[in-house]
């Protein structure tokens, strides 16, 4: 028997139809697949209902990824795929690995000789990144930056500082309930020609990405940010 596959699904950035945004290959792929490794059981099973499926969602087996480094639970994740299975890994959103987790997992998969294939799908980094019109030849995600006032503005001095030195884009991550406290803490760290660039929604109806120089961000109204989902992109002036 030949041992399955580690497929790397990704999953959608908000309420939208799955043939909006997944190649067709990505579904057909995702459909096939009895066994899943995910990030959070209840909004992958939300996930996998819109693929219309053609088994009963109650007859898979969909596990939470460990929350810790776990070798014995990772190799456990995998022993389907030596018993013949094909796996799907899955994240809340966008892609396994990338700003979500899994890399522990799709690093076990390699170490036990298995074949992991990722698969096309959006990636909130990648699409902020396309979008901002920055520099996608060198660049560096962060993830979230510190929520207390003075960490946070630290961080983002840091970060313009970065960007100016080596010339790359800074991209980070907000909790949506603090978008607006993020936008109006900009002028208050970050020097007026510095970039910024805000999408949110990607891929969705009501995305809206706004590219700004600091200084204008003071007069936007930060309120139409709030509570969505955002990537932040940031380039200092040359």
């Amino acid at each position: 028997m030949s041992a399955g596959t580690l497929y790397l699904v990704p999953n959608l950035l908000g309420h939208v139809a799955p043939d909006a945004v997944l190649p067709a290959r990505t579904i057909v792929v995702a459909r096939a697949l009895t066994h899943w490794v995910v990030e959070t059981p209840k909004p992958a099973r939300a996930f996998l209902k819109t693929l219309d499926l053609p088994h009963p969602i109650a007859n898979l087996v969909v596990t939470p990824l460990p929350a810790t480094e776990d070798r014995a639970a990772h190799a456990a994740l995998l022993a389907p795929a030596h018993r013949g299975h094909d796996l799907g890994l899955l994240s809340d959103a966008g892609c396994p690995g990338v700003a979500d987790p899994g890399a522990r997992l799709v690093a076990a998969a390699h170490a036990e000789g298995l074949r992991v294939v990722p698969l096309v799908g959006p990636s909130a980094v990648l699409l902020a990144l396309m979008a901002s019109g920055m520099n996608g030849q060198g660049f560096a995600f962060h993830g979230y930056l510190p929520v207390a006032p003075p960490a946070r503005t630290a961080a983002l001095r840091r970060l313009e500082d970065e960007s100016r030195t080596l010339g790359r884009a800074q991209l980070f991550i907000e909790t949506p309930y603090r978008n607006a406290a993020m936008i109006a803490s900009l002028p208050q760290a970050l020097r007026a020609d510095t970039d910024v660039c805000v999408a949110c929604d990607l891929t969705l109806a009501s995305e809206t990405i706004v590219r700004r120089p600091v200084a204008a961000w003071r007069h936007e109204d930060a309120t139409r940010f709030a509570k969505r989902p955002a990537m932040f992109v940031m380039q200092a002036a040359s």
